[in-house]
């Protein structure tokens, strides 16, 4: 190249200069001391509408104040927010000085828009950043980010945990150097980096046992360029299992439960007292209520102890927490240990899993234990042992499990006889017969008869939509009657008369045989013979009732009953109806 290469005429010059200039991409443009626009480049022509000559305050009025003021303090302003229509500027301002004089400004305006965007852009990318940090420390899963060349770009809290390691302490060191000094014993990373394939091991560390996959990742040429680990305890995942079992296991218990106790007690509860030995026992029921000491329930089959149990519980501190009802004689002997304190796995042939036993169910809550006189001896031990220290052991256990529980035991059985034989041990006698409660025989409780009677009726009546009444001779009858199955017995009878009497009013021939054959008996014993419990009043309306049976045996019609009996028809007739005598 020769000095005429580089000699440019005036107009080859001035070519030039508007050829820089509208290649810029911001718009240039110069004005002198007037604000007279002297030159602007494309940009400010086509998208700002100044030309050369025109005034500045004209074109651009938003630009104009800022340009006054470097023109009169010569300073120079930089980002200076101009909205021009519907786009953000921001503009530089410089003074131009001439040997020291000022001969105008130059301004360059620069559109915010595009750095807007840039910006927002930008802010995106953080967040996204910050929202795959927030989801891979969240991850229950252990992470590792390795490079190319095994080493660790970071890994996550998880790691961190399962490890025991902070991240400080392995981010930027290479897997090699982790397994020399005793971090990791091995790495799954390398297998991923050699074969290019997704790759898992199992791991031992400590106590935990863990599995490790590696996953590759590429670029978009295919070159491998980071290595995802995932590492995942299946220590606690083994643990998680069987805390589900013994959850499941205890929902089918207390499901079962509910399940007997729908058909034990019809869906209803109701609690008559009128007798005074049975407000006696409900009386003691309350008070022990509060109480956290073992109770022994006594009485015959039949009578309610398991609605004493019920009393206690619902008026206890523990009334939110469950009961779990047991009858020891209705669980084979075999099972009945592993039933109340649980089973390990292996512990005996078919144990496949462990299981918890009803002691661990009722943790919290009550255990009653009803016929506890068919508790075998080796589960007495047992029994006897949480009573002291409150402590259980699983069946094919190693470690004993405290558990709070409350133990309300119940039997017809008379246990002190079955101490002095050998077959109940002593001390857990002792142990539960701290507060023993007499619940009383149907027969002992007279007054408590009829309202029971009526209840039941009533019902049961509900329960198939019908009504039904007694007549004064099946009253009297049913009130004598001893009920040898005590409540139970008297319920039943109650839903037989319901379901097979004909007729709304329920009569002495409606009766079972044995009871209404009970009932002619008494009325045809002397006096004598009455039962002790029967009142005057009772005992003349039997032998009434005995009569006038024998009456309508012996005469044809009312009139020579009448005539024989020596009172008029009409009471004959009135007598004949009180007592349901047809």
């Amino acid at each position: 190249m020769t000095d005429n290469d580089l000699n440019f005429t005036g107009e080859a010059l001035d070519n030039l200069r508007h050829t820089l200039l509208n290649a810029a991409g911001e718009g240039l443009l110069a004005v002198n001391t007037l604000g007279i626009t002297l030159l602007a480049n494309r940009v400010a022509r086509e998208g700002l509408g100044c030309y050369p000559g025109i005034s500045l305050k004209e074109a651009i009025p938003e630009l104009w104040p800022h340009v006054s003021e470097t023109l009169q303090d010569r300073q120079r302003r930089v980002e200076i927010p101009v909205q021009l229509g519907g786009t953000s500027f921001l503009t530089r301002i410089s003074p131009v000085l001439a040997d020291g004089e000022l001969a105008g400004a130059v301004c360059v305006l620069e559109e915010r828009t595009k750095l807007n965007e840039l910006a927002g852009e930008m802010l995106a990318y953080q967040d996204l950043t910050h929202e795959l940090d927030a989801i891979i420390d969240s991850s229950s899963d252990g992470l590792w980010i390795c490079d190319a060349q095994a080493k660790v770009i970071r890994i996550n809290r998880a790691s961190e945990r399962i490890n025991n390691i902070s991240a400080e302490e392995v981010v930027g060191r290479n897997m090699t150097e982790l397994i020399e000094h005793g971090f990791i014993d091995r790495s799954v990373t390398f297998e991923v980096i050699k074969t290019g394939q997704v790759s898992n091991i199992l791991q031992q560390r400590g106590e935990r046992k863990l599995i490790l996959t590696g996953t590759p990742v590429f670029d978009s040429d295919g070159a491998l360029l980071r290595v995802v680990v995932s590492e995942r305890d299946i220590t606690e995942i083994d643990t998680l299992q069987r805390n589900l079992e013994e959850q499941e296991a205890m929902k089918d218990q207390f499901r079962l439960q509910v399940l007997e106790l729908q058909q034990a007690f019809q869906n209803s509860r109701q609690v008559i007292a009128r007798s005074p030995c049975m407000v006696k026992s409900l009386t003691q029921a309350l008070k022990v209520s509060g109480a956290n000491s073992s109770v022994l329930i006594l009485g015959e089959s039949g009578v309610g102890k398991g609605l004493i149990a019920d009393l206690i519980h619902k008026n206890s501190s523990r009334a939110e927490k469950p009961m779990i009802k047991i009858n020891c004689g209705a669980i084979p002997e075999s099972l009945i240990e592993s039933e109340l304190f649980g089973y390990e796995k292996g512990a005996f042939t078919g144990a496949q899993g462990s299981k918890p036993g009803y002691f661990e169910m009722a943790d919290g809550g009550l255990l009653f234990l009803d016929e506890i006189a068919e508790l075998p001896l080796s589960s007495q031990v047992k029994l006897l042992r949480f009573l002291e220290d409150g402590q259980i052991m699983r069946l094919g256990g190693t470690k004993p499990k405290t558990v709070d529980v409350r133990i309300l035991a119940a039997t017809h059985r008379d246990l002190e006889k079955m101490v002095e034989k050998g077959k109940f041990r002593l001390d857990l006698y002792y142990r539960l017969n701290v507060i023993p409660i007499y619940v009383p025989a149907v027969r002992e409780r007279k007054d408590c008869i009829l309202p029971l009677i009526r209840y039941y009726l009533d019902l049961f009546g509900e329960q198939t939509k019908v009504s039904r009444r007694l007549t004064r001779a099946a009253s009297d009858a049913l009130l004598n009657y001893s009920y040898p199955g005590n409540v139970r017995e008297l319920m039943n009878l109650c839903e037989r008369l319901v379901v097979m009497s004909e007729t709304e009013l329920i009569d002495l021939p409606d009766l079972p045989g044995h009871v209404a054959r009970r009932a002619i008996q008494e009325n045809a014993s002397t006096s004598d013979d009455w039962p002790e419990q029967m009142s005057l009043r009772q005992i003349i309306e039997s032998v009434e009732r005995a009569v006038l049976n024998k009456g309508t045996e012996r005469y044809k019609n009312q009139a020579r009953m009448a005539e024989a009996l020596n009172v008029n028809q009409s009471t004959i007739t009135r007598k004949l109806k009180r007592y349901g005598i047809r």
